[in-house]
């Protein structure tokens, strides 16, 4: 199953650089390990306001429960706010074997 979640994430006042920079390293990581299980499909940078910081991914995962999982074992889920989204395939999409 698939799913968009909107991720959007607030560092605290009076977070180090430092630290913010040690978390988004371990944050890609984290990215790059999901993606290579097939977890994590894709990653969106939609229109942001000033000082906004937010991500769309496209996950994989065979239930919501493990999708949870998945999301907490990223780092900056300490800092962030998901809003998941679970997707259904559309008879018209193009991507799909069943398109016309």
């Amino acid at each position: 199953m698939e799913f968009l979640v909107d991720m959007v994430t607030t560092v605290p006042e009076g977070t180090s650089a430092e630290a913010v920079a040690d978390i988004r390293t371990r944050e890609a990581e984290r990215a790059r390990e999901l993606a290579a299980q097939g977890n994590l499909l894709r990653l969106w940078r939609p229109p942001l306001s000033p000082g906004e910081w937010r991500t769309w991914g496209l996950f994989s995962a065979p239930d919501a429960e493990r999708l949870e999982q998945l999301l907490a074992s990223m780092p900056l889920r300490v800092w962030r706010r998901d809003t998941v989204t679970p997707l259904t395939p559309h008879p018209n999409d193009p991507g799909s074997a069943g398109a016309r």
